[in-house]
Formats: C-alpha cells, sequence, structure tokens
C-alpha cells in the first residue's frame, strides 16, 4: 500500500512539473514563423468569410481577431497545431465553432481548413529545405 501512495505522489510531482513547464512555453522560431504565415495567409483570403459566434468577418478581421488570441495565449503554445486548436478554431466566451465560408459557398470548419492551410506550408517548407 505504501508503494501505492508513493507511485501516486510521483506522478502527481511529474503532472505539476509538465503544468509549470507548459504554463511557461512559447513557441520555438520555426513554429512562430509557421504561425505568423499561417496569420498572414488568412488575412489574404479576400474571397472567403469567417462565421464566428454568429457573425461573418472578412479575412482581415480573422487575422486581426487571430492575432490578437495568439498575443494573448502565446505563452501557452508550442506548436502551430497548439494555434489552431487553441486560437483559431472556436471561441473561449461561446464555445462555438469558428467556420469557414469559401468562393464556392461550402462552409468548413475552421479547425478543419487551417490545419489543412498548415499541412501545405509544411510540405512547403520541408521542399524547400531539401
Amino acid at each position: 500500500m505504501a508503494s501505492l501512495k508513493h507511485l501516486r505522489a510521483a506522478l502527481l510531482t511529474l503532472l505539476l512539473g509538465a503544468s509549470a513547464l507548459l504554463a511557461h512555453a512559447t513557441p520555438s522560431a520555426t513554429e512562430g514563423q509557421l504561425i505568423d504565415t499561417l496569420i498572414q495567409r488568412v488575412a489574404k483570403m479576400s474571397s472567403m468569410v469567417f462565421l464566428r459566434n454568429g457573425s461573418e468577418y472578412n479575412a482581415a478581421d480573422a487575422a486581426k481577431h487571430m492575432q490578437a488570441k495568439y498575443d494573448h495565449f502565446k505563452k501557452e503554445l508550442v506548436t502551430a497545431e497548439d494555434f489552431i486548436a487553441r486560437c483559431a478554431s472556436h471561441s473561449e466566451m461561446t464555445g462555438q465553432a469558428y467556420r469557414v465560408k469559401l468562393h464556392d459557398g461550402a462552409v468548413r470548419d475552421a479547425s478543419e481548413f487551417l490545419n489543412g492551410e498548415l499541412r501545405a506550408l509544411r510540405q512547403g517548407t520541408k521542399k524547400s529545405s531539401s
């Protein structure tokens, strides 16, 4: 029974330590550049409409909103995927998912769309560094 108590204490210490590290995490230079590029890419998508909390926003306004959330949550993020999940996929206030309306009228989850854009950026980075 004593070893179970020690195991629980060790796990709790490990979890608290990991939480403390993540609380002060920030994206690496490479991940930060990917996030900045993703935000800039969004800003240039003039034919796209972003749907947030029941309202429509143009690409420039959506990018400004993402940038503001990124600036606020930066210390809690490590990867560009973290940025999408925390800053660009749902409302912190309502919990509603963000959506995008494409030029052809199709509506997709912003998370799905932005993760696709991120994959394309990562593939481009890999190709250019080869």
